[in-house]
């Protein structure tokens, strides 16, 4: 008895090392490395019709498509939101992503990127840093949060794979998300941002993503 116990903890002690290395190789690997890369286009889109409909947990869940989207950028930063409400289960991580200019300068201007509650920050030590990519209208034009929303299980893999300073390539749907239960008591909405020169509350684009891959 006494053998079978031993031999149980010693099973459950490398299981234990096994994990915390699986974590902390998983851990650095994500955490991915500064990078610059040039000549990355602008975003493209184009007007569309149609829907996707899902049921996530007790919600009726209506994902309308706004325009197709493609976008190949530079991930200047990733964020992972592990929760229990509908947004994070209908997105769990966000991409900050560059193109143009500020990807191209990402290792020579010290950007200082940063993603919470939902939202991509961006500060430098001294704003005369940033006149080579034309100020800070320029870099909220040629960045963006992006919630992503997979669209099927390859893509939800990859989007997890992905990590700062990979070149990827998005292609799918921007979005509104329209969200209900069927007794009426609880509504939530998500809706995308179309256009690439607003700010704020409102500014990040929702990605119904159908496709990521690397460049």
């Amino acid at each position: 008895m006494e053998r079978k116990k031993s031999k149980k903890s010693i099973i459950l002690f490398v299981l234990i090392l096994v994990i915390i290395a699986a974590t902390i190789v998983l851990t650095i690997y994500r955490s991915g490395t500064r990078r610059a890369i040039k000549d990355i286009p602008d975003p493209v889109q184009k007007d569309t019709v149609g829907d996707t409909v899902l049921k996530i947990d007790d919600y009726n869940v209506l994902i309308t498509h706004l325009c197709d989207y493609e976008i190949e950028a530079l991930v200047v930063n990733t964020k992972d939101y592990i929760g229990f409400g509908i947004q994070d289960k209908l997105s769990n991580r966000d991409f900050g992503l560059a193109w143009g200019g500020v990807a191209e300068y990402n290792e020579m201007i010290d950007f200082h990127w940063s993603q919470n509650g939902r939202f991509l920050y961006m500060k430098v030590d001294n704003q005369r840093d940033i006149d080579n990519v034309g100020g800070f209208s320029y870099i909220n034009t040629h960045s963006s949060n992006n919630h992503i929303i997979p669209a099927n299980d390859e893509t939800k893999l990859n989007m997890w794979l992905v990590r700062r300073g990979d070149h990827i390539r998005i292609k799918g749907y921007l979005v509104n998300v329209d969200a209900v239960k069927p007794n009426g008591s609880e509504s939530y909405y998500w809706h995308s941002s179309t256009s690439r020169t607003d700010t704020g509350d409102g500014a990040c684009e929702v990605i119904y993503a159908t496709e990521i891959s690397w460049v």
